[in-house]
């Protein structure tokens, strides 16, 4: 890398130069618990608890890899989004267990697990993630039902006599 060098302007009008400003180095990794580092994610009903090491890039969901359990390509980019969006993809092995919810909430849930591992992993990623708003959890749930009406906002057809 190049160090950049400030020019300043001293009172006599010689300019003189500043010193480089100091870098600070990333935060120190956390250790890792049994060589992983852990993340756990929700969305909907589905729960994901998901582990990253250092690695060549294995993917398993449920002791699958995750081509073969997600079939939809939106819940695939939706999993490995963390990866590309940190450029980790290929350095780090996932290890996911999932259960509860559908498809479309354990993409979800794994998403937020691979980006809170990540983050333990190397907390420079951090700053990646949140712009991304993939440190988020998404709040929304399914409404329930009411009574009186045959769901949550659907009403029965209303008739005057």
């Amino acid at each position: 890398m190049s160090e950049t060098h400030t020019t300043t302007r001293e009172a006599g009008g010689a300019t003189a130069l500043a010193e480089p400003p100091t870098q600070t180095a990333p935060a120190p990794r956390v250790e890792a618990k049994f060589g992983y580092w852990w993340g756990t994610g929700r969305r909907k009903a589905a729960v994901a608890r998901v582990r990253v090491r250092p690695g060549e890039g294995k993917f398993l969901v449920n002791d699958r890899p995750f081509d073969q359990f997600f079939t939809e390509v939106r819940d695939r980019f939706d999993v490995s989004e963390p990866l590309d969006v940190t450029k980790t993809k290929g350095k780090v092995d996932v290890l996911a267990t999932v259960e509860g919810g559908g498809y479309t909430g354990q993409a979800g849930a794994i998403r937020l697990g691979i980006s809170r591992a990540l983050m333990r992993y190397d907390s420079s990623l951090e700053a990646v993630l949140r712009e991304h708003s993939m440190l988020s959890r998404d709040p929304r749930r399914v409404e329930r039902k009411k009574y009186g009406q045959p769901g949550a906002r659907r009403r029965f057809q209303f008739s005057k006599r």
